[in-house]
């Protein structure tokens, strides 16, 4: 008997690098998630109802059976083993569920009577166990499912990059979530103060497949950066409560003018944030805490607007330190004067003229802090960035970088087509350039149209820069930047850092214009001369690097009729290139779709503004726009790029470190205070780990969290695969002891990835599945188990680890 079972599908398997036991039961549907064609009874659907009033003209009991065992064979044809699924039901179905659960119950009763198929309602594990209780052999996939299509030229690689903005507040915010929990753990949970709570439920709602995807109405993406940011309104409190204590650990903190007031700039990509930008006085001075929320010192650039240039800034211990003062451009002045008008409703009043940069080292899991303060002329220490414009001169380029790396511009052109790097001997032709593909105008999926989900270009056209317009030029000792105006709606700012070996390209793109009746999508290309032979390496959720080969599919011969859309694939982490000699990595700050359709060429779409609906369920055009009053314009985003090139087999350290600190940038706070009183008084650098300890640079602390039994949730990520880098990619341990110094810890449990069972018991349930010949097992295993007197965590390539931790409060040492 055939068993035709009511559950929801499968997922991809887990990573390659992992052991075998890590594999995973899963499926796919002949045709989408809906039932068999003629077996949808939504209220107004057409499939006819079985009708077993015989005493009626319609009856037809017989012919319904008929066709039900029909789909249940042809289904069968296609399935292993001799019971399969049916999902009754499927988007924008019950609405009226009566209606389905009136015919399914008479399909059950009359199939049964039949007898050629047995039909039951069930559950996804006595679905499973059936699977498995049949002894059958199952293929191994190990690869993803990307690029989709549903028809020939119907590829869903647009939502990849669809909603930009939205993508990059989600991960924004998901950046934040992160190093709030844990100030929230150092500070200690209050059951009835403000709590992160709201911002894990906006995210975790963010995650739905048609949120951070952008494949939803314009009104529900707005609901979906609602919740987000009232979500972020009480984790900012949570926040600042909790750096006031750390900061203010010295003070008696029953003085109420003792505790801090720290402000946060969320708008600090379009160079908004008023408590930076305010006069300071001769008493006031500003005092910026920089959180870090990764497991090892970082050391990076902090830049903020501020409204004088006579400045100077100190460090935690007090002492000057050298700053760079950069002009604030007409774009980042229009961009924020127009978003701050329209997100907050009011005019961006402060007087911003400059970005202060200055090079901040934040401990592991701490905060160090810097002041900025008001000098007379003389006294200031930020330097104003030279600038200039490139002139014609017999070479026709100019070289930008004060340290190890130097892009070598052409002035004619305005493009860097040199990266070189004097520490590693690094000296390559590299390109970069903008384009734009004209979206495919259809109406209905015979003539398919460009959309949230469906990538469709017809015709790619370059942007080029529109009339002279010249290169501007600013150096300093911080870091050189190149602005470069493209046209009205694309302009870019590259930077160089001194102390940093990878090139910034920041890009404002936006409005998109439309006037010409038709929807663009805007990539950019990283030209170099490597000899890839069409292949190149994305991530997998910002894990696993999979190989994609240009028009091939490792599972089945492919026909190709979208050459450009066929070959994307989604980029979260980043994308590589490599040759016998070299390796180019690109990453970005948000998820993106791109490919590398010629060869030694990566390419990104970075922002979509379409006329029609791809007929895939959202029912409105991908045309995003922002208004001030009755004024709407089209979307216009800000995000940035980072290229870097090294020594083939060397990328890696720099991907998976570097990638660590653009998905947790540091967390800024500020508060304006007495410069004297504060340092002699507060608490000035923290680490909430060992003095003596930073957790090895092949792991990343994913969850530190306070739960409401008052145990800790842990999660530890190796972040390496096998083989990708030779002194990385082994197994490494984390020292619990030293990672909580003064806590006394009583127990560890380890559980599974979702912390709802301990891993132990879900081990006893795991059921062992046969595969089809014999695949190579991954030479590395898992961790072993925690030692209860060491209290080391062994951890991997790839592997993540789950703990909830207890600690005995009442023997917590002093800090």
């Amino acid at each position: 008997m055939r068993r035709l079972l009511r559950l929801f599908g499968g997922v991809p398997g887990p990573s390659v690098h992992l052991p075998s036991f890590t594999q995973i039961f899963t499926g796919i549907f002949p045709i989408h998630y809906d039932p068999p064609d003629g077996f949808t009874f939504e209220i107004n659907d057409v499939s006819p109802p079985i009708q077993d009033d015989d005493l009626l003209f319609d009856y037809n009991v017989e012919e319904r059976v008929n066709d039900f065992v029909a789909a249940a064979l042809l289904q069968a044809n296609v399935t292993r083993t001799n019971h399969i699924m049916w999902t009754m039901g499927t988007d924008f179905r019950y609405q009226y569920a009566t209606s389905w659960f009136r015919q399914m119950d008479k399909f059950i009763h009359y199939v049964k009577m039949d007898g050629r198929v047995n039909a039951l309602y069930s559950t996804p594990s006595i679905y499973t166990d059936a699977k498995h209780a049949a002894n059958e052999q199952w293929p191994l996939k190990t690869g993803d499912f990307f690029p989709y299509a549903d028809h020939e030229n119907a590829y869903w690689t647009g939502y990849f990059t669809s909603r930009p903005a939205l993508k990059r507040y989600v991960r924004e915010m998901s950046g934040y979530f992160l190093a709030a929990r844990q100030l929230e753990f150092f500070k200690g949970r209050n059951s009835s103060g403000t709590s992160t709570d709201a911002l894990a439920d906006a995210l975790a709602i963010a995650q739905h497949h048609d949120a951070v995807s952008g494949t939803e109405r314009q009104h529900v993406a707005s609901d979906y950066a609602l919740r987000l940011s009232i979500g972020y309104k009480e984790a900012e409190k949570v926040v600042a409560s909790s750096l006031a204590l750390l900061t203010g650990l010295r003070l008696n903190m029953t003085y109420e003018d003792s505790v801090p007031d720290f402000q946060q700039c969320p708008l600090l990509n379009i160079s908004y944030c008023p408590p930076s930008e305010a006069h300071l006085t001769d008493e006031k001075s500003l005092i910026i805490i920089a959180y870090n929320a990764l497991g090892w010192k970082r050391k990076e650039v902090i830049r903020i607007p501020v409204s004088s240039e006579s400045l100077i800034v100190l460090d935690s211990a007090g002492k000057e330190i050298e700053s760079q003062l950069l002009p604030l451009s007409n774009v980042s002045l229009c961009t924020r004067n127009y978003h701050v008008k329209a997100h907050l409703g009011r005019s961006a009043s402060s007087l911003a003229r400059y970005w202060l940069a200055f090079s901040a080292t934040v401990p592991p899991l701490g905060f160090s802090t810097y002041v900025v303060s008001s000098a007379k002329k003389s006294e200031s220490s930020s330097i104003i960035s030279t600038q200039f414009t490139p002139e014609e001169n017999i070479n026709n380029t100019f070289e930008v970088g004060q340290g190890n790396l130097k892009l070598l511009y052409t002035v004619d052109e305005g493009k860097f087509t040199r990266y070189i790097n004097k520490r590693n001997s690094v000296a390559a032709y590299a390109e970069q350039s903008y384009n734009y593909y004209s979206g495919y105008n259809g109406t209905d999926r015979v003539f398919q149209a460009s959309g949230a989900y469906v990538f469709r270009p017809n015709g790619t056209f370059p942007i080029k820069p529109e009339g002279e317009v010249p290169l501007t030029v600013l150096s300093g000792p911080i870091l050189d930047e190149v602005h470069h105006q493209l046209n009205t709606w694309l302009h870019q700012v590259t930077r160089v850092y001194k102390e940093k070996e990878h090139a910034e390209v920041e890009f404002t793109i936006g409005p998109i214009p439309v006037d010409d009746g038709f929807g663009k999508e805007i990539t950019a290309q990283i030209i170099t001369s490597l000899n890839t032979n069409k292949t190149f390496y994305t991530d997998s959720n910002g894990r696993d690097f999979i190989k994609r080969i240009r028009d091939y599919r490792s599972d089945w011969d492919l026909d190709i009729h979208q050459p450009i859309a066929g070959n994307y694939y989604p980029i979260n982490l980043g994308i590589y290139l490599e040759d016998e000699s070299m390796e180019v990595s690109v990453l970005v700050d948000r998820a993106v779709g791109g490919s590398s359709l010629v060869d030694g060429q990566i390419e990104l779409m970075l922002h979509r503004r379409l006329l029609n609906d791809d007929a895939r369920g959202v029912g409105e055009a991908l045309n995003e726009k922002v208004c001030v009053l009755e004024n709407c314009e089209g979307l216009t985003i800000q995000g940035k790029l980072f290229l870097r090139i090294d020594p083939r087999g060397e990328g890696a350290k720099w991907r998976r470190t570097f990638g660590q600190e653009v998905y947790s940038p540091l967390l800024l706070a500020f508060s304006e205070e007495e410069i004297n009183k504060w340092m002699g008084s507060h608490i000035t650098t923290f680490s909430a780990i060992d003095p003596s300890y930073t957790l090895p640079n092949n792991v990343a602390v994913i969850t530190l969290q306070e739960l409401e039994s008052g145990k800790v949730l842990l999660r530890l990520a190796h972040l390496y695969e096998v083989g990708e880098d030779k002194d990385y990619s082994v197994v490494t341990g984390v020292e619990l002891k030293k990672l909580f110094p003064d806590k006394k810890i009583i127990k560890v449990t380890e559980m599974n990835l979702s912390a709802n069972q301990e891993r132990r018991k879900v081990e006893k349930k795991r059921l062992d599945w046969k595969v089809e010949g014999t695949p190579e097992e991954p030479t590395v295993v898992n961790g072993g188990v925690v030692d209860p007197v060491k209290l080391v965590v062994e951890l991997a390539p790839m592997e993540i680890r789950t703990f909830v931790i207890e600690f005995d409060y009442l023997k917590t040492f002093a800090s």
